[in-house]
């Protein structure tokens, strides 16, 4: 079959694959809950899966980079439809320690976003290539759209095992599609580096100071908003007193409603706006602006409580300002936290050589996927002791990092030949 490389067809896996990912993040928080987790049980289930991409990213990435794009694409998408065949079991039987089996095993195949980000920095040309990242970030917003949303009503009207068993659908579904259209990226010439061993490999792309600053503030940005990923379902619950279990359709509904909020407006800045903001701001400044919005808004999000579950009609009718306020802080979060991915991404491409671009991003994406390890083990760890505490100390760190970044990213300039 005659295959081009097509940012559209690699748009459309991710964003199957983010579907498959989004029918499921709402509800391991509610899951876990009553399957009688503690904080710091709940936190662990929710950091296997970035753990597992801490370890496979840079694997995923270095594969990529020496036996092309789309074998590791191919792979990595079925193993995500058998983990969430895991998933579905672990709801049908309500076993926790399987739950956590089907989160590591997705996790491992998680992976793969480092390999799609490389098949967009193979095909696009460096000034493009932030606006470009932004596709990938907007198939991030869209997962979170439609994916919550499917989960809802295959809560709803199936039981509590649907979800599992729609997101392996569509799983399976793309890796079909995938198979018959996706293109080869990698250009038939591009020599792959040495293979270096892990921590080699991280020194390596550590050791160069504007790529490891670019890396640690991905970082901390990740640190920050996996407060907010990790404990929402479990604010909403406590500050607007609604039950939280996965047989409960209204409180689960209620939760799913926000994150498909939160998608809606992160689809819209990047999927179309961030490429004209880039143009306008440059990375730098977006990067940092995005740092410190997303920290104003962790700090709010706690101090906004009220009765019941979302109401769309009387929050349209300006009638219940508690969910207002709600909306407006989620507003302020999710506007800043989708400036910062695809210009850090962008820039960060734009820096390192056409033969290391699997691998750069590889080892940026385990720093955010460290993050994601400890960021909800410390946020739901100490949620347990204090609803505001995770909120305010993730709200601060992301403050101070955007002034950090402010200060140290302004001087960083994209090499006339970057990754030619």
């Amino acid at each position: 079959m005659n295959r081009k490389p097509s940012l559209l067809v690699v748009f459309l896996t991710v964003f199957i694959d983010l579907i498959g990912f989004g029918i499921i993040v709402p509800l391991v928080p509610m899951y876990s809950r009553h399957y009688g987790a503690s904080g710091l049980m709940i936190g662990i289930i929710i950091a296997s899966f970035s753990a597992m991409q801490f370890i496979f990213s840079p694997i995923w990435g270095r594969l990529s980079d020496r036996h092309g794009r789309r074998p590791i694409l191919l792979i990595s998408t079925a193993g995500a439809a058998i983990s969430y065949v895991i998933f579905a079991i672990a709801s049908a039987h309500d076993n926790l320690w399987l739950l956590l089996a089907s989160r590591l095993f997705a996790g491992a195949c998680g992976g793969n976003i480092t390999v799609a980000q490389a098949y967009v920095a193979d095909i696009s040309k460096p000034e493009e290539r932030s606006k470009k990242m932004g596709l990938i970030g907007m198939a991030f917003g869209l997962g979170f759209i439609f994916g919550p949303a499917i989960s809802g009503v295959m809560l709803k009207f199936f039981g509590a095992t649907a979800p599992g068993w729609a997101a392996a659908t569509l799983c399976a579904l793309n890796f079909i599609l995938a198979y018959f259209i996706l293109a080869e990226s990698l250009k038939p010439d591009s020599t792959p580096v040495a293979n270096r061993p892990r921590f080699t490999q991280w020194s390596h792309t550590l050791s160069q100071p504007k790529i490891g600053l670019l890396i640690f503030t991905f970082f901390l940005a990740t640190f920050a908003f996996s407060c907010f990923e990790s404990t929402l379902p479990l604010l909403v619950s406590d500050n607007f007193n609604l039950g939280l279990t996965k047989d409960e359709t209204a409180p689960a509904g209620t939760v799913i409603s926000l994150f498909v909020f939160c998608g809606l407006i992160a689809a819209f800045i990047q999927g179309g706006a961030i490429g004209k903001l880039v143009k306008k701001f440059g990375e730098p400044k977006l990067i940092a602006a995005s740092l410190i919005i997303t920290g104003t808004s962790l700090v709010l999000l706690p101090l906004v409580k009220g009765e019941g579950a979302l109401s769309w009609s009387k929050v349209l009718h300006l009638a219940d300002t508690p969910w207002l306020l709600m909306l407006g802080a989620l507003v302020l979060l999710s506007f800043g936290s989708s400036l910062s991915r695809a210009p850090l991404f962008g820039l960060l491409s734009n820096l390192t050589p056409a033969n290391e671009q699997g691998a750069t991003i590889g080892v940026a994406q385990s720093a955010g996927s460290l993050a994601r390890i400890v960021g909800p083990i410390f946020a739901a760890t100490l949620y347990d002791h204090q609803h505001m505490l995770p909120y305010l100390i993730c709200g601060g760190i992301s403050i101070v990092a955007g002034v950090f970044a402010f200060q140290s990213l302004r001087g960083i300039k994209i090499p006339a030949t970057a990754s030619k």
